[in-house]
């Protein structure tokens, strides 16, 4: 499938995504939201693809939405609907039974910060800054932003930074929470997919329904969230990967997964 504004390469079973509009810091236009869209169903159905590598060309990740879009005269139920296609594509993420990297190499800010945090784990460059900067043209984070954030740095910290509008470096985004790891730049993505490589040895079918039941279990009580656990692991005890770990603990050897 070919993409105007992303970059897509399937090698070996990772899929990595490069948002390729440079020369506008990587920002989410019309046409990228419609790539955005298509991309989803193709992560969805190819078994090929295994794991997920969001990036971005040049300096940036993504300065959020392209300002011309804030510019146009919109009909309040117009611009919902075109929300709706970013918000959808978000959550297409986080449904995803496959792990998602996001490997911030640069500025990620707005619906680019609220790409990663669609993600599952975020990687980021020494040099990278996040934030929310949406009060300095008098909106908010609002494609999941406000909510996916304030459930990752807790709701405090939420606020103090989406009030002020305040970008913050690699460093303090991993000591609030945001992001799992800092590298130097010129090791980002070697880092992402040394870490992507590494899930690819892992049984398919529970990477996906780990990360289904850890989504959901943010969001429940402890004793729902035990009883969903149960039900993944007694589907994943029918699997042939299941059987095929076994073999391999009792025999010493590697584990070949094949996702059935």
């Amino acid at each position: 499938m070919e993409f105007k504004t992303l970059l897509y390469d399937l090698t070996d079973g990772i899929a990595t995504v490069t948002l390729n509009r440079p020369d506008a810091l990587n920002a989410i236009d019309m046409e990228m939201r419609a790539d955005l869209s298509a991309l989803a169903e193709q992560l969805f159905f190819d078994d090929a693809v295994r794991v997920v590598i969001f990036t971005g060309a040049g300096r940036a990740f993504s300065a959020g939405g392209d300002i011309s879009h804030f510019e146009q005269d919109w009909l309040t139920p117009k611009f919902r609907a075109h929300s709706r296609r970013l918000i959808k594509f978000f959550d297409d993420l986080e449904a995803l039974e496959k792990p998602v990297i996001a490997a911030i190499n640069g500025p990620a800010t707005g619906g680019g910060l609220e790409l990663a945090l669609a993600c599952d784990v975020r990687l980021a460059a020494e040099e990278a800054t996040l934030g929310f900067r949406e009060n300095y043209i008098g909106l908010i984070p609002g494609i999941g932003g406000c909510a996916r954030f304030a459930r990752l740095v807790g709701v405090a910290k939420a606020k103090e930074l989406i009030f002020a509008g305040t970008m913050i470096s690699a460093q303090e985004a991993k000591e609030i929470g945001l992001v799992n790891r800092v590298v130097p730049g010129e090791r980002l993505m070697d880092e992402a997919r040394e870490y992507a490589r590494l899930l690819l040895k892992r049984a398919p079918q529970a990477l996906g329904l780990a990360k289904k039941i850890l989504n959901i279990v943010a969001n429940v009580d402890q004793t729902s969230g035990i009883v969903m656990e149960g039900l993944a692991q007694s589907i994943l005890l029918k699997t042939e990967d299941h059987h095929e770990g076994l073999r391999a603990f009792r025999e010493k050897d590697k584990p070949k997964f094949e996702g059935k």
